[in-house]
């Protein structure tokens, strides 16, 4: 099976540096690669909540590239640091960005990140519309 390589222009370094999509599109579905909460300058915010809310923005950004958008996602597996001290705050901030029906949910406490200090990781299957 084919797909077909989705990069935005804020995700260029890392198709170029570490060889990986932000996003590749195959069968009818959109795959994510993990996005990290940095800020538009690539660095993480003091705020925990502010770090959650660049995620899902993030992804919403790469949703509307191919024309889909958070109704679309069926599919999360978020990777946590410290997974206990802050999942209530970040479901919280999730339910602002996905709602009913709920996608499937797969959540992993972890030790950490690539980018030091981060604690998420959000990467989404999302059906791409027709």
């Amino acid at each position: 099976m084919s797909f077909e390589a989705i990069v935005t222009p804020s995700g260029q370094f890392a198709y170029d540096r570490m060889h990986f999509s932000q996003a590749t599109k195959s069968g009818g579905f959109l795959f994510l690669s993990g996005v990290i909460g940095t800020g538009e300058k690539g660095k993480l915010p003091d705020d925990l909540n502010e770090e959650f809310h660049n995620a899902w923005k993030s992804i919403g950004e790469i949703l509307a590239d191919v024309g889909a958008g958070y109704g679309d996602i069926v599919e999360c597996t978020t990777f946590h640091v410290d997974f206990q001290s802050h999942i209530t705050e970040f479901t919280a901030i999730r339910d602002q960005y996905l709602s009913e029906p709920w996608p499937a949910w797969t959540a992993i406490g972890i030790t950490e990140l690539l980018v030091p200090g981060a604690h998420v990781e959000i990467r989404v299957t999302a059906k791409l519309p027709d």
